[in-house]
């Protein structure tokens, strides 16, 4: 069965399947053939408000990912912006207990 939907100004393709008394769900073999799904790929869930996102984790989608957390250039990575909070933190509270001692 396919029934085509507009949603989002993007036209999607619907395919339907049946979950299974122990809860299984048989992705339609159009689909798996179009997203390189085989048995045993991983498969990420996602609640996007009312819907449910189905996600294979294939080596095209974890390449998709690469280069997502790079940063610009001259700015500081995450850990070295956490490591200089921390630091002013321990600062902050040192100042605090030696300024507490001193009364």
């Amino acid at each position: 069965m396919r029934m085509v939907y507009f949603w989002r100004r993007k036209e999607t393709t619907m395919h339907t399947a049946y979950v299974t008394s122990k809860g299984q769900l048989a992705i339609p073999a159009k689909l798996r053939r179009k997203y390189n799904i085989k048995q045993g790929t991983r498969i990420n869930f996602a609640e996007d408000g009312d819907r449910i996102v189905m996600q294979p984790v294939t080596d095209a989608f974890i390449e998709s990912l690469c280069g997502m957390l790079k940063r610009k250039p001259g700015s500081k990575s995450v850990t070295q912006q956490l490591v200089e909070e921390h630091a002013e933190e321990v600062r902050r509270e040192e100042a605090a207990l030696a300024q507490h001692r001193s009364r």
